[in-house]
């Protein structure tokens, strides 16, 4: 279906990677059978990391917005996986409960799960190279994204 421009929006890589998303959401809640979506587990996965860090920071390590980050800590809260507190300047500390904790270990074996199914259909030489690409993709165009990827400065 080529159209004046020459191009099949199947074939336009905006699109694919529209329809990876779409695609890697759908594996996701198909395969984590727990009521979380991927964005609120990578904001858990990193608290695990780096436990006790404020929302702004946390955005910051995981790209996202400040908004939607303080939406999904409440939303995080309310399931009772993460606990804030109020720190001086109105800024908010986050830190796992026992739940939260709980929930991710539950959830681990289904990461796997979800890396493997999402891999299935490429050769093992795919697997690495795609993942190498996706990578490098996403590196080298972070400063594009509407909240780039802040890396984690350990001391």
């Amino acid at each position: 279906m080529n159209d004046a421009l020459g191009l099949d929006l199947h074939d336009e890589l905006g699109h694919l990677v529209r329809r990876a998303q779409q695609i890697s959401v759908s594996m996701f809640r198909e395969t984590i059978q727990l009521d979380i979506t991927p964005t609120q587990y990578a904001v858990l996965r990193m608290l695990q990391v780096v436990p006790g860090i404020d929302q702004l920071t946390l955005a910051g390590l995981v790209a996202l917005d400040k908004s939607t980050t303080a939406d999904i800590a409440v939303r995080l809260e309310a399931k009772g996986w993460v606990q804030r507190e109020v720190l001086p300047r109105g800024r908010r500390c986050l830190t796992l409960t026992p739940d939260g904790s709980d929930a991710l270990a539950s959830m681990a074996p289904s990461v796997v799960e979800l890396r493997d199914k999402m891999l299935a259909k490429l050769s093992p030489e795919e697997n690495i190279e795609f993942s190498r690409l996706l990578k490098k993709f996403v590196h080298l165009n972070n400063e594009l994204s509407r909240a780039p990827l802040q890396v984690l400065k350990v001391t």
